[in-house]
C-alpha cells in the first residue's frame, strides 16, 4: 500500500517510527511534512498530504502533530477526505470500520512509538464495516449519504 505521511516540528520523532515501521512491512511511503531542520507547520504539512491522497499518489494518510487534531481539523475539510484523531488502537479499528476513514491522526503527546504503529496496522488493515455484519448495509447507506453532502460542500 502506498501512504503518505506527515508530522509538524512537534511529531517528527513519531512519524520517523512510524515511517520506519511502514517500510519495513513493505508499505511506500511518501512524506510530505516536517523533519529534522526542515519546519513544516500543521496546517501546510496536512494540505501537502491530502493534495497527495487526492491526485490518486497514495492510498492512505498518517498525520501528526502534538496532538493530532489540528491535523484532522485540515485534513477534513478537504474533499474526500475523512480523517480520524484517534487515541487509542481500539479507536483506529472503529474509524475503519465505521467510519471508512482514509487519514490516520495521531498525537504526539499522546503516542508511545508502539502503541502508534500497532494503532497504524489496525488502520491499515480494517476495512469499512469490518466485524459489524448488523451493521454493514446501514453503514454503506450512511457512507453515501456522507458522500453526498461532501460533494455538495466541499473543493
Amino acid at each position: 500500500m502506498k501512504i503518505v505521511v506527515a508530522a509538524d516540528p512537534v511529531a517528527v520523532k513519531l512519524i520517523e517510527s512510524v515511517k520506519q515501521h511502514l517500510i519495513t512491512h513493505g508499505h511506500d511511503v511518501v512524506d510530505v511534512g516536517a523533519s529534522e531542520g526542515n519546519d513544516v507547520p500543521f496546517f501546510e504539512a496536512a494540505k501537502k498530504a491530502v493534495s497527495v491522497l487526492q491526485g490518486g499518489k497514495a492510498d492512505r494518510g498518517i498525520l501528526s502533530c502534538g496532538n493530532g487534531m489540528g491535523m484532522a481539523i485540515v485534513a477534513g475539510k478537504h474533499k474526500g477526505m475523512i480523517a480520524a484523531c484517534v487515541e487509542s488502537v481500539y479507536a483506529a479499528r472503529l474509524c475503519r470500520s465505521i467510519n471508512n476513514a482514509n487519514i490516520l491522526c495521531l498525537g504526539a503527546m499522546i503516542w508511545g512509538t508502539t502503541m502508534a504503529n500497532e494503532a497504524v496496522d489496525v488502520f491499515l488493515t480494517t476495512e469499512h464495516t469490518e466485524g459489524l455484519p448488523q451493521f454493514a448495509s446501514f453503514l454503506r447507506d450512511a457512507q453515501k449519504e456522507v458522500e453526498a453532502i461532501d460533494t455538495k460542500t466541499r473543493k
